[in-house]
């Protein structure tokens, strides 16, 4: 489920549907600040080459460099591109 401020934000940013479906399933979730964020890792980027074949990856590489913040409900709350290391 992705609230209003998701959808802008992922038009605004140039992240898909299928980046955000792959970070959700591939993606690591730590807790930060009374929400989920989730993020890819490089162990979890080559589980999704493995698992979903080179050419479906490259087509999604770009936007892999994105984090999600998921509310406790499940709702993606806003999407974003990590330009520097996430800090917890």
């Amino acid at each position: 489920m992705f609230t209003h401020h998701a959808e802008a934000r992922m038009q605004q940013r140039a992240i898909s549907h299928q980046a955000v479906d792959a970070l959700m399933a591939y993606g690591e979730y730590r807790r930060h600040r009374g929400a989920e964020i989730c993020y890819l890792t490089r162990h979890s980027r080559s589980r999704m080459l493995k698992d979903i074949g080179k050419s479906a990856f490259l087509k999604l590489e770009k936007a892999l460099d994105a984090y999600l913040v998921v509310g406790d409900d499940g709702a993606l709350i806003t999407a974003a591109h990590r330009h520097h290391r996430l800090k917890f």
